[in-house]
């Protein structure tokens, strides 16, 4: 899959308010400054596409990425264009704001988690260089409670080495056998190395492909 264009279209107080679900949407969702905006910058390979912050709690709104795609085909060369979302979610855990306002973000969260009929897949993104966090796991199980697919993806795989990484990605699955019955797919990316980013289109693309 190759993208051929990634644009900016709205950013929304609730679920209610986003566009209208008439196509694929896959949304991004992690502990604040968990490098999200900079993944989503590298998947769509546009350097300024969301808006990076090294102050947690930056994205407080539904955002929507409105994206345009190719899938080779051996028989056709390029393929026919689809057109999907890609969603930045505000984060979860910490954030500059008061109670009132990360409990308001997140009812929202759930909200257009639960009850956004297109959504294919969450991605859920998780710091490679800690230790498996609580309240990642916590969330992690709430969504097998909801019913909503979801995949993985643990960044800054160039901030650490190659074996502490290992390690840090066995201990979080592991963890999650106390829990669940098998693993959900998962990707090690690093927006800096582009890492990972081919492995995400082709699950993307996998997934646009049974609409």
């Amino acid at each position: 899959m190759e993208i051929k264009s990634a644009e900016y279209l709205i950013s929304s107080p609730s679920v209610d308010k986003c566009p209208k679900p008439d196509r694929p949407e896959y949304a991004f969702i992690g502990r604040s400054n968990v490098g999200k905006s900079s993944l989503i910058n590298m998947i769509c390979n546009k350097q300024k596409l969301a808006k990076t912050s090294a102050e947690p709690g930056k994205t407080q709104l539904i955002n929507h990425y409105e994206i345009v795609s190719t899938h080779p085909s051996p028989q056709r060369g390029e393929g026919k264009a689809i057109r999907w979302y890609l969603v930045d979610l505000p984060g979860y855990g910490f954030a500059v704001a008061s109670q009132k306002q990360r409990k308001s973000w997140g009812w929202m969260i759930e909200n257009y988690i639960r009850k956004r009929e297109t959504l294919m897949n969450l991605f859920v993104l998780i710091d490679c260089r800690h230790q498996p966090q609580k309240i990642d796991l916590e969330f992690v199980n709430n969504l097998g409670q909801w019913k909503i697919p979801f995949a993985l993806v643990f960044t800054k795989a160039d901030k650490n080495k190659p074996a502490e990484i290992t390690r840090h990605v066995a201990a979080f699955l592991k963890e999650l056998q106390k829990t669940w019955e098998e693993a959900p797919p998962y990707f090690i990316t690093s927006a800096t190395k582009k890492t990972g980013r081919n492995e995400l289109l082709v699950f993307i693309g996998s997934l646009n492909a049974r609409v």
